[in-house]
């Protein structure tokens, strides 16, 4: 459970973040994530998460939602099997809570921007 997310914070299962980071359907937080191209998202980025077989992947864009996703992730997870949400942090944020109880769900946060 995200039990909050503001400008650079995020707060997981009791455990405050200060960096981009990704969450594995199990639970498993890996924080100090980087893109490889800073505000767009590629399959490249959340490859890990991708081959953790969520079935939905939502994607916290930022406190404005100014990171992007790449057109070719979206196609990717389609192939997949792979619901793909792409929202700012506050709405991602409620998005997962939602998700994460009944489905096997994974999520990077952008915790900027």
């Amino acid at each position: 459970m995200i039990e909050t997310c503001s400008f650079g914070i995020i707060v997981v299962e009791g455990k405050k973040y200060t960096s981009d980071l990704i969450i594995y359907p199990d639970g498993r937080v890996e924080d100090y994530w980087r893109r490889k191209r800073g505000h767009n998202l590629s399959s490249e980025d959340i490859k890990k998460l991708i081959e953790s077989c969520p079935e939905v992947i939502v994607a916290g864009t930022g406190v404005n939602g100014l990171m992007r996703p790449d057109y070719k992730l979206e196609k990717l997870l389609h192939k997949k099997g792979i619901t793909f949400i792409s929202e700012p942090n506050r709405n991602a944020m409620e998005i997962y809570n939602e998700l994460s109880s009944g489905k096997r769900v994974g999520a990077c946060f952008h915790l900027t921007c």
